[in-house]
């Protein structure tokens, strides 16, 4: 029997997050890494030392989480912390070579998964696919009374002639 709200969008958006998170928590784990260790990765990659709190900022976490991560992460060899000069209680992190190997590898692999997500579709349907996303997005943010992020237009302005 169906879930009685399973003709809704937002029922199937939840549905399909928990499949790509499912997915990428299976790749993930070919790599060593669980889930939302990517993300740390992910955030370090091409910038240089963070402290935990830009961190924490970028990941949209608080810092206690963004160190237990980095903890694990640091364990793994794949990031380093740098004393700040001046003042001892701030620790900078970075990715180590191995990190940057890594944050490399996931990538690849997010473009795969992304790839597997739309494999079904065409490109016009993978452009229209996103700018419905940002549309809907937008809305949430509205109504939590959230401000808009000046990258979170509708692609209206990305040359593509084409209307949702």
């Amino acid at each position: 029997m169906r879930h009685p709200a399973s003709k809704t969008l937002g029922y199937q958006l939840i549905h399909v997050a928990r499949l790509h998170r499912a997915r990428t928590a299976k790749l993930l784990e070919a790599l060593g890494l669980f889930p939302g260790q990517e993300q740390v990765l992910e955030a370090l990659a091409g910038r240089e030392a963070l402290s935990m709190s830009e961190l924490a900022d970028i990941l949209r976490v608080r810092p206690p989480t963004a160190s237990k991560t980095i903890a694990r992460l640091s364990a793994a060899g794949l990031i380093e912390r740098k004393a700040t000069d001046g003042d001892g209680r701030v620790v900078r992190v970075a990715l180590s070579p191995t990190g940057k190997d890594k944050a490399a590898a996931i990538a690849a692999l997010a473009l795969d998964i992304e790839a597997e997500a739309t494999s079904h579709l065409d490109g016009k349907d993978r452009k229209r696919l996103r700018k419905l996303l940002k549309r809907v997005e937008k809305g949430f943010k509205h109504a939590l009374g959230g401000e808009m992020d000046p990258d979170d237009d509708d692609g209206a302005d990305d040359g593509d002639a084409d209307e949702v």
